[in-house]
C-alpha cells in the first residue's frame, strides 16, 4: 500500500478505494449462492439470506479492522489521531456500503417469496 502512495490521511479518494467495494460484494454473492444451492436445496427466503449476508460481513469486517489495525502501527504509516479519524470514517463508509450490498444480494438471490395475505 505505501508503493502506490496510498496514505490515510488524504481527504482524496483513491482508485483503490472504489475497487475495494467489489471484493465484499463478490465475496456477498458467492457466499449467499454457495448457501442456498449447498444446504437450502435451492429455495432461500429473503430472511435467510440477509442473516447469511450479515454473518459474512461481520467476519469480513472483523478482518478488515484487524488489518487495517495492523497497516496503521506496523507499517510505517505512523499512529497519530489523524490516521486513526480518517481510519474509522472510511470503516464507517465501509460499513454503510456493506449493509447495502448485503440487502442487493439478498435480493438478487431470493428465491422463495413469503406473502401476507
Amino acid at each position: 500500500m505505501r508503493q502506490t502512495g496510498y496514505h490515510l490521511t488524504d481527504s482524496e479518494v483513491n482508485p483503490i478505494e472504489y475497487v475495494s467495494i467489489l471484493i465484499p460484494l463478490i465475496g456477498l454473492f458467492f457466499g449467499v449462492k454457495n448457501f442456498r444451492d449447498g444446504e437450502l436445496k435451492g429455495n432461500m427466503g429473503f430472511l435467510e439470506a440477509l442473516i447469511q449476508s450479515f454473518k459474512i460481513l461481520l467476519v469480513g469486517g472483523v478482518l478488515a479492522v484487524f488489518a487495517g489495525i495492523v497497516f496503521i502501527n506496523w507499517g510505517g504509516a505512523g499512529s497519530n489521531d489523524t490516521t486513526f479519524q480518517s481510519f474509522s470514517g472510511r470503516i464507517f463508509g465501509a460499513l454503510l456500503v456493506g449493509v447495502i450490498e448485503a440487502f442487493a444480494v439478498s435480493l438478487l438471490l431470493t428465491t422463495r417469496s413469503n406473502r401476507v395475505d
